[in-house]
């Protein structure tokens, strides 16, 4: 048992590495409470746009820079120039952002969405400089399903040779135990640069 919650731990390291390394700019970079919006407020408060080049690749550095003297310049106008100067930069840095990283642009999306219980915890882990509590979480979600998997499977092995039937539902069961154990081995393997493809990302889900 305690090999078996040693694998565990393994795994879920391994999966921590992957999502810290990835989190910031494939999950919430779009949103409007997302970390390039937030640095797009504030280099627009303190007038630095070297705070926002950070996001974008060096080949877009000039349009994003044209792009902030431009939105400098209209948001002293009034109020509601402000605010539509403001949405226009925060839609070409985050648009640049996401070229960048070869993901498509889909539009700003609403702050307070439902990002899941890792989005914050990774982000808060960064923030705290400790991933205890990630890491934790990861462990307990890998060790759920590893030992719903892994229990069914083991049950169902001792049947009797000629009970065609319970050979079926002990093979049944392997499959779905092998399967999650090589999407999580697959997890471990995904790039960590840029973006998850959609194909990736329905991968992991899957099962």
């Amino acid at each position: 048992m305690k090999r078996h919650f040693n694998l565990v731990s393994v795994l879920s390291f391994l999966i921590l590495i992957l999502i810290i390394s990835s989190v910031q700019v494939s999950a919430h970079c779009d949103g409007l409470d997302g970390p390039v919006v937030k640095a797009a407020k504030k280099a627009l408060e303190t007038e630095n746009v070297n705070l926002v080049l950070i996001w974008v690749k060096k080949e877009f550095e000039n349009e994003i820079k044209t792009a902030f003297q431009k939105t400098l310049t209209v948001r002293k106008l009034s109020p509601e120039a402000k605010e539509m100067a403001d949405m226009y930069f925060f839609e070409t840095l985050v648009r640049l952002h996401r070229q960048g990283e070869g993901a498509p642009y889909t539009g700003l999306k609403p702050a307070g969405r439902d990002l899941g219980p890792a989005i914050p915890l990774a982000d808060k882990s960064i923030e705290e400089k400790s991933a205890k509590g990630l890491l934790q979480l990861l462990t307990d979600e890998v060790h759920k399903g590893l030992h719903q998997y892994f229990q069914n499977v083991v049950s169902k092995k001792d049947y009797k040779p000629n009970d065609v039937d319970a050979g079926r539902e002990f093979v049944e069961s392997y499959v779905l135990f092998v399967h999650y154990v090589e999407r999580l081995y697959e997890v471990t393997q995904l790039s960590a640069e840029g973006h998850f493809s959609e194909s990736e990302e329905k991968d992991i889900h899957k099962h």
